[in-house]
């Protein structure tokens, strides 16, 4: 086991050559996290599952760790009960239809809210690891939860002006999260999840995409880099015709999420590379249906690809459910750091 250091992803984020190759992945799972943890069942301690999770991320290799654990209490935004099956309609679970709903809806406080765990989780984390706090969903998935998607559409032609409000109401809300997280010497980073695309396009059209959604990215990331912490962009979908916006205005520090029928993460890194630092892009269903041979032949192709001018971390396209079999997984990071 490798010691942790965030100062080396810091490197990559800074599209710099990391001193070793750098991991970096959103999510794992459940079952995953307990068995690189060494650990067969969770414990029932109020810090138990970050515990576990910061173990796990620590024992894999990374310089980070990422924690549901830690998102217990803090700000969310409240929805409709939704079946939990493997997908569901964007039209599913749309509560705010009008005004009235708008103004009847209990938006979160955040003054209610208990940020506590970031700093009780202090003493668990290794020497030289940092946390990587993410929201609890981004500006535009949460008005596509609250909204429905299609109503969203018609919404922004028949009523803008309500709209607009819903959108600075999650905004202002997701901006105030974050700035709570970073107040905590635990948080070295911040990741703003909000998937903005489909397969071929974005998902509102640029124009919609600039009025609603980024002026709130943009503040989030400045929040961020006032507090001398960088920011990453995890969104999935083509979104190839904001990415220009995505780097130099709103100036995020990293892009996350990358699928081959989209643009595989070799040419996305040839593209972008130079501008915002690369992470993960092994693509999921790659890393599902290939052998462990061809997964590590491609992860080890794609660290020497970035080894002369750095920018780049190692992970799949998206993060690592419970369908994918873990000698994949394992095969994948051993490019990185040999198990």
């Amino acid at each position: 086991m490798r010691t942790p250091d965030f100062s080396n992803l810091l490197k990559v984020l800074e599209c710099r050559r990391p001193d070793r190759p750098a991991l970096f992945e959103f999510f794992l799972n459940r079952p995953l996290y307990r068995y690189l943890a060494g650990i067969e069942e969770d414990p029932e301690d109020e810090l138990g599952y970050a515990k576990i999770e910061i173990q796990a991320f620590c024992r894999a290799g990374y310089d980070y760790a990422v924690s549901n654990g830690l998102r217990e209490g803090t700000m969310c935004f409240p929805q409709d009960e939704r079946e939990h099956k493997s997908s569901f309609s964007m039209n599913k679970g749309g509560i705010i239809t009008d005004r009235g709903s708008f103004e009847r809806y209990e938006w979160p406080d955040i003054d209610e809210c208990d940020y506590s765990k970031y700093g009780k989780i202090e003493p668990f984390i290794p020497e030289g690891m940092k946390i990587i706090a993410h929201g609890p969903c981004g500006v535009l998935e949460n008005a596509v939860a609250l909204i429905g998607y299609e109503n969203m559409c018609f919404m922004s032609v028949e009523d803008d002006g309500l709209l607009q409000d819903i959108f600075n109401a999650i905004g202002k809300r997701l901006l105030a999260h974050y700035e709570r997280c970073l107040e905590y010497e635990t948080v070295g980073a911040v990741i703003g999840n909000d998937d903005w695309g489909f397969n071929t396009q974005t998902m509102l059209p640029p124009g919609d995409l600039e009025r609603y959604v980024f002026p709130w990215h943009r503040k989030i990331v400045e929040a961020a880099h006032r507090a001398g912490k960088p920011a990453i962009l995890h969104s999935c979908g083509n979104i190839e015709k904001v990415m220009d916006v995505v780097i130099d205005d709103i100036g995020y520090d990293g892009k996350h999420s990358f699928e081959d029928k989209i643009q595989p993460v070799e040419e996305a890194y040839e593209q972008y590379g130079e501008r915002i630092a690369i992470l993960g892009g092994i693509d999921l269903d790659f890393i599902c249906r290939r052998s462990t041979e061809e997964i590590y032949e491609r992860s080890r192709k794609m660290l020497g690809l970035s080894r002369e001018k750095g920018g780049y971390a190692l992970g799949s396209g998206n993060s690592i459910p419970e369908y994918v079999p873990d000698e994949n997984y394992l095969s994948m990071i051993s490019a990185a750091v040999p198990q």
